[in-house]
């Protein structure tokens, strides 16, 4: 088998490419798990756990038997006391992989939970008459607009929406920028329209939204603070004071285009 073919030798040990594809796996890993664990308390029990397991090496080498068959009989509770330790890291860690852009290819389905979330959220944001500025990116990747704001990696649902353009959240402003069904961040800093004949009675969230539009094939909804109404930006154009069923509408043609572009592409 190729993958089962030696590439090289070191002294009498032969590596095949499953050997450097299992090593490259295994470093990625640590390497993952030390992102996660830097910096919190876990690392320091990580630490006190390396300790016992070093001393279970040296009690082996060094036959010492009553300390063998206690680090041996320890092992199963290592086993439980390691996910009852790092439960918070092992979450944050499990929710990461899952929102990597390989499993939400895999996942599908879930375009239409997320218009419903985004336009109960817009409804509820102008019935409170908070204002809101949501960009919905398709095809342009909005990288340098993402890194300005506060990074989130969040699901997509009316609540949280709500709660960050809620005038007394210190993310109200800005804009909130979803990306493959996740928020990336909020409290972004869009540029702004540099139209001539831009409407003086419209304010800056509105300026923002064309902005954006006019730079990215990104679909842009804005609610308006003062006036409570929901607009939507896209390709530069301005679309004012339009109803949820009509915003959930024009969502489902714009998702069901860059799913036929990305299909397109491939």
């Amino acid at each position: 088998m190729l993958l089962r073919a030696p590439l090289f030798k070191i002294f009498f040990i032969e590596v095949t490419i499953i050997d450097v594809l299992d090593v490259l796996i295994l470093s990625y890993l640590i390497y993952k798990l030390y992102f996660f664990l830097q910096g919190s308390r876990a690392a320091q029990m990580a630490m006190g756990l390396l300790v016992i397991l070093f001393a279970s090496v040296l009690t082996q080498i060094f036959n010492m038997a009553s300390m063998s068959w206690l680090f041996e009989n320890l092992r199963t509770v290592w086993l439980v006391g390691f996910v009852v330790l790092f439960q918070p890291e092992l979450r944050r860690m499990l929710i990461h992989l899952g929102q990597t852009r390989l499993i939400r290819m895999l996942i599908k389905g879930t375009g239409e939970h997320i218009i419903d979330e985004v336009v109960t959220a817009a409804s509820q944001l102008a019935r409170h008459s908070y204002g809101g500025l949501i960009v919905l990116l398709r095809n342009t990747g909005l990288k340098s607009f993402v890194e300005t704001g506060m990074k989130l990696q969040a699901e997509v649902s009316a609540p949280l929406l709500v709660s960050i353009f809620n005038p007394r959240s210190p993310l109200h402003d800005g804009a909130v920028i979803i990306q493959d069904n996740i928020i990336e961040a909020a409290k972004c800093i869009l540029p702004l329209s540099q139209e001539k004949n831009f409407d003086s009675s419209l304010g800056t969230r509105h300026r923002a939204g064309i902005g954006i539009s006019d730079e990215s094939d990104a679909f842009v909804i804005i609610i308006s603070e003062e006036r409570g109404q929901i607009s939507t930006a896209f390709d530069g154009v301005l679309t004012r004071n339009i109803s949820a069923d009509e915003l959930r509408t024009t969502l489902n043609e714009v998702m069901q285009v860059r799913q036929a572009e990305k299909k397109g592409e491939e």
